[in-house]
């Protein structure tokens, strides 16, 4: 799965882009641990259901706990989910 995400979302950087020509967004891809958790961060599922659903889908992943909850704070340090 890719997710495309914005280089900037105040209007000094929007305008820079648009400025030089380039496009206000980048894409990543995700794993397919990471995809499951990405299509679940709707704000209404809690980390805990998150957690036990992915122990189910991906049940021979190690430290699957210490993942989510590290892929968890990277998205939220880089500011594509919030509390």
């Amino acid at each position: 799965m890719q997710i495309t995400v914005p280089k900037f979302t105040g209007t000094l950087g929007k305008g820079l882009v648009k400025a030089v020509k380039k496009e206000n967004a980048f894409t990543t891809n995700l794993d397919p641990l990471g995809s499951s958790v990405w299509k679940q961060c709707d704000g209404i599922v809690t980390v805990k259901e998150i957690l036990d659903k992915i122990t189910v889908e991906f049940p021979n992943q190690e430290d699957i706990d210490q993942r989510l909850f590290l892929f968890l704070q990277q998205l939220h340090s880089l500011g594509y989910l919030t509390l």
